[in-house]
């Protein structure tokens, strides 16, 4: 999400450094046991009160309908031509009215539950509270996949049951998601007193989360208090639901060609150049508009949560690569052969042009078949998706040097003073509150672990992995949780290691497609659980949640989510007919499965054929490596000129891994996302917020949060009523999503694809 600055969210700072730590405490804490990081100071409170609960119905009642709902919609709208990932945000919106209506509806009659005689218990025991509140959106984190939409491993099964047309047993699928989701919180566990507890790691994304936590409560109470002539949130939140899921009823489905309007396409029909350029699906999207919020928010998330500089970074970033880097290798030096591919494709291609038949090449061992690879030659990419993985390479290798250059300093001292310097105020406060016992984390760590080896010794022949392959792929995420973690408590940036992963095992271990991805998630995914894991504790830190109440909810929402992830994708895979596969389907489907199809392609190069024979010296991508150099060195210069030139403060504000990363989600998403995303990004956080600051504040996230339940609602209402049916509308606005179709043609001479000219 981004850092953000706190202070156009208006939160009230504590008006001295010298208050009480909570209602019960007859001490004052001096200005040295405050927060050492300002933003911190300003948007934590320094209150707690202990005596709020916390395991209320309530709780249990939304978190769970929240984290089933929300593994539900997510991994329903992951197969769609536009993603839509409902994040914990819409959770954090939707649920405060819900549970301020509890509270008032629920009687609060008291009773004893059979071997709990000591206490007493109500469904109702107040008024619904913050800590409630936290609780809830963590629930439902997990069924967001902790902001991936759903879980990584549910890709493996895609592939395997629709790319590669071979079978995995719901069991070993089970399996495979749940241990791999789970993995990173055992060593997670064991790395808390080292980037939870210390005041130095602060984690700049729980701040947000935060602000909009006070924001939702603290100003509604006011408002109440106040009695001001305003609409309320929640009446707002109704009225931006309601319109937002009955407009999805024409760009999802009497109307579709609203989802992209593309202009150039439009007035130049015949040219293959003009679709190139004009087309946001398949081409460079100039001009090219959307009024389809699943459009808008798929891939990037929501704009409207988004902090501007960060648009700003992202929008630089995009405009040199889709336009300036793009065009000059397709039409300036035809640069891999460029023309006898689409200019915009995560397809794979033979030399002449032709998609490649995966299919072919896998023998019934669900390997390599060398001979059949040899007959149809070489795999080909667009050059787009080539320099994708080259910027892929650049990026990572920008962000350690960046960091180690501009906040390794500040991450050395951070982590020095997290271990030498003294405890602040909310470690002094989250000491009233039972510790999590350390044999908690060693067992689901060994038990995870266990099971995972039970998978790879007795399901191998359908995951294909070796027990040493899983063993070094939780040593790599291990080793890496600490430091990257570290990064990203104290700068907020997180390096991937998807690609690295994929490497590794690729270089080992080619011919097995299943096999890489399956090192792959244990190796990346476990380390990304463990790393939001980690800032899941980190928000229950500064807002007082009891440690074992996190824990529990964490591991029951992870096991849950995983399973209905599991069961959606089991049932649409088995119920529509010829899914992920967009030459097979209508044209309007809109079962095209982006993500999926980019997962495949990447078992097929990294697994199945192997990085030797693609980016190595057998391969025709061998120059993309230099693409590692060229992004370490880059930030060398920028600190070199930084040192050199120290009075121009514009050069540090140069981010060389958020502008070569700017398209990181390109391909799956294509040039009308990032269009879209950056034009109402810029209109709601520049504009609205500069020149209506008051309604941004108190409506900006509701209205992010309503869209995407609306659209969500009616996309599922859509699918149940005419899409099991395969009721459609047939006309101009509906036969086509885009009237682009020249887009996805070749232009190098003598290459003949179907449905294409000739040149």
């Amino acid at each position: 999400m981004g850092t953000v600055d706190l202070k156009t969210l208006e939160l009230e700072a504590p008006s001295s450094l010298v208050k009480k730590v909570s209602e019960d405490d007859d001490y004052l804490i001096n200005e040295d046991e405050v927060s050492p990081i300002e933003q911190v100071r300003l948007t934590v409170p320094t209150t707690d009160d202990p005596t709020l609960p916390v395991w209320t119905f309530r709780m249990w009642v939304l978190g769970i309908i929240s984290c089933g709902l929300l593994s539900f919609l997510n991994q329903f709208f992951s197969y769609r031509r536009e993603p839509l990932i409902i994040t914990q945000i819409t959770v954090q919106v939707a649920t405060l009215p819900i549970g301020r209506f509890m509270a008032a509806v629920i009687p609060s009659t008291k009773f004893r539950i059979p071997g709990f005689r000591a206490r007493q218990f109500s469904l109702n025991p107040g008024p619904f509270n913050m800590k409630e509140h936290v609780l809830i959106s963590i629930f439902a984190n997990a069924g967001s996949a902790f902001g991936n939409g759903s879980a990584y491993a549910v890709g493996i099964v895609n592939i395997i049951k629709a790319f590669y047309g071979r079978n995995i047993s719901f069991f070993a699928s089970w399996l495979l998601i749940i241990t791999t989701q789970v993995l990173g919180y055992g060593w997670a566990g064991l790395l808390r007193k080292y980037v939870v507890e210390p005041a130095h790691m602060w984690w700049p994304s729980t701040l947000v989360q935060i602000s909009l936590f006070r924001a939702l409560h603290e100003r509604e109470d006011k408002d109440e208090n106040m009695n001001l002539q305003r609409m309320s949130r929640g009446k707002f939140f109704v009225i931006a639901l309601s319109c937002s899921f009955l407009w999805y009823l024409f760009p999802g489905y009497l109307f579709q060609t609203l989802q992209s309007i593309s202009w150039v396409c439009w007035a130049f029909p015949n040219s293959v150049t003009a679709h190139q350029i004009g087309s946001g699906f398949n081409g460079l999207g100039l001009g090219a508009l959307t009024l389809d919020w699943s459009a808008v928010a798929s891939f990037l998330f929501s704009p409207l949560i988004c902090p501007f500089f960060a648009i700003v970074n992202v929008f630089i970033g995009y405009s040199l690569i889709i336009y300036i880097v793009i065009p000059l290798s397709y039409w300036g030096v035809n640069l891999y052969n460029a023309k006898t591919f689409p200019i915009f494709s995560a397809d794979l291609f033979t030399a002449q042009g032709q998609e490649y038949n995966i299919t072919a090449i896998v023998n019934n061992k669900f390997e390599i078949d060398y001979q059949q690879y040899y007959l149809q030659g070489p795999i080909h990419l667009s050059t787009f998706f080539a320099l994708a993985y080259g910027f892929g390479f650049a990026t990572i290798a920008s962000t350690l040097t960046h960091v180690a250059l501009f906040h390794g300093r500040e991450i050395y001292e951070r982590y020095k003073a997290s271990s030498e310097g003294k405890e602040d105020v909310h470690t002094r406060l989250m000491k009233k509150y039972p510790d999590i016992p350390a044999w908690w984390f060693y067992i689901l760590l060994a038990v995870t672990l266990i099971v995972s080896l039970l998978l790879c010794i007795f399901l191998k022949k359908q995951v294909q992995m070796p027990y040493w392959g899983l063993i070094l792929a939780a040593f790599i995420a291990f080793t890496f949780t600490l430091p990257i973690s570290i990064i990203t408590a104290t700068t907020n940036q997180t390096p991937g290691l998807n690609i690295i992963t994929e490497y590794i095992m690729g270089v080992i271990l080619p011919g097995r497609p299943i096999a890489n991805v399956c090192f792959k998630t244990y190796g990346y995914m476990s380390m990304a659980q463990a790393i939001s894991f980690l800032s899941d504790f980190k928000l229950g830190h500064y807002m007082k949640i009891p440690p074992r109440s996190m824990f529990l909810v964490q591991f029951l929402g992870t096991i849950i989510a995983g399973t209905i992830n599991l069961g959606v994708a089991w049932w649409l895979l088995t119920n529509i007919k010829d899914i992920c596969h967009k030459d097979k389907l209508p044209t309007n489907s809109p079962w095209t499965c982006p993500n999926d199809r980019v997962f495949f392609d990447a078992s097929v190069i990294w697994g199945l054929v192997g990085p030797m024979r693609i980016f190595g010296p057998l391969g025709s991508y061998e120059a993309l490596n230099w693409f590692f150099l060229g992004g370490a060195l880059g930030p060398c210069v920028i600190w070199l000129l930084h040192r050199a030139f120290p009075t121009q403060t514009w050069i540090p504000l140069i981010n060389l891994p958020v502008l070569l990363g700017a398209t990181a989600y390109m391909p799956p998403a294509t040039a009308l996302n990032y269009n879209s995303w950056i034009l109402v990004g810029t209109i709601f956080n520049f504009f609205v917020f500069r020149y209506r600051k008051d309604w941004w504040q108190r409506y900006n996230y509701i209205l992010s949060a309503a869209l995407d339940a609306g659209l969500a609602f009616m996309a599922v209402l859509l699918y149940f009523t005419v899409g099991m049916a395969g009721r459609n509308v047939t006309w101009w606005g509906t036969t086509d999503p885009e009237h682009c179709d020249l887009a996805t043609c070749p232009t190098a001479k003598g290459i003949s694809v179907d449905g294409c000219p000739t040149f």
